[in-house]
C-alpha cells in the first residue's frame, strides 16, 4: 500500500490548515495515495519573515523524520521553509510549494503576477525565484498587506484578494495569478471565475506533482 503523502503546514496556525485540506478534496479519489494536512505545532503562528521562515525549519525536519510511512511531502508554506534540509532529511520526494505553483504557472501563462501576504514577503520570495532561475517570468508581485491569521479568518480576506488580482492583470498585464500564501488556497477556485484567467494555488500544484511522482 502506497503510503500518505503529507501536507505540511509549517506554521502552529490550525486555520490555515483547515483551508488546506479543503483545498485537497479533489485530489482525495479512491486507489490514490491518502492526503494528511498537518500543522506544526512548534513553528510560528505565521511565517511573515525570514526569521519566521528559519524559526520553522527545525520542527518541520523533525516531523518529516517522524513519519517514515509518508510516500511524499509538501512543504506548504510560499517560501519553502527548509526544503533543502528537507531533501537532505528522507529519501521521498519532497515539494515546495513556491517552487511547484511557479513551474505550474510558467505552464499557464507567459507573464505571471504573484499575490503576496505583505510587502515584507516579497523580498524573500523573489530571492527563492532567483535562486531557481525563473525571476524574469514575474511581471510583479503585489501584497495584499495582511497577515497569516488576518488572510486565514476570511474577514475582508477575499476583497482584497480580488483588488489586487485585478492590479496584477490590468495594471502589471499578468496573465496567469499565483497565490503566494497557503492560507489563500480556499479562494482560487472563485477567484479565477471572476478574473477569466488561469489562478494557480501552488499547495494544489505541488500535490499534483507529488501525485504524479508517487503514482508512476
Amino acid at each position: 500500500m502506497i503510503g500518505p503523502i503529507l501536507v505540511i503546514n509549517p506554521n502552529s496556525n490550525p486555520t490555515v490548515t483547515q483551508g488546506l485540506d479543503a483545498a485537497m478534496m479533489s485530489f482525495r479519489i479512491n486507489g490514490f495515495p491518502p492526503i494528511e494536512c498537518l500543522t506544526v505545532s512548534e513553528g510560528p503562528y505565521g511565517i511573515e519573515s525570514q526569521a519566521d521562515s528559519d524559526a520553522a525549519v527545525a520542527p518541520l525536519i523533525n516531523l518529516i523524520r517522524a513519519r517514515t510511512d509518508a510516500s511524499a511531502v509538501i512543504i506548504a508554506c510560499y517560501s519553502d521553509p527548509g526544503i533543502d534540509a528537507a531533501r537532505e532529511a528522507t529519501k521521498i520526494p519532497v515539494f515546495g510549494m513556491q517552487e511547484s505553483g511557479f513551474l505550474t504557472a510558467m505552464a499557464r501563462g507567459d507573464r505571471i503576477g504573484v499575490v503576496a501576504i505583505s510587502e515584507g514577503s516579497i523580498l524573500r520570495h523573489r530571492k527563492y525565484l532567483r535562486r531557481i532561475g525563473v525571476l524574469d517570468r514575474m511581471v510583479a508581485e503585489r501584497p495584499l498587506n495582511m497577515s497569516v491569521a488576518q488572510t486565514a479568518s476570511g474577514k475582508d480576506t477575499f476583497e482584497r484578494l480580488e483588488a489586487v488580482s485585478n492590479t496584477l492583470v490590468q495594471q502589471d498585464s499578468a496573465d496567469v495569478i499565483v497565490l503566494g500564501c497557503a492560507g489563500l488556497s480556499v479562494y482560487r477556485s472563485r477567484l479565477e471565475t471572476i478574473l477569466d484567467c488561469p489562478v494557480v494555488d501552488p499547495t494544489q500544484s505541488a500535490v499534483a506533482m507529488a501525485l504524479g511522482a508517487v503514482l508512476a
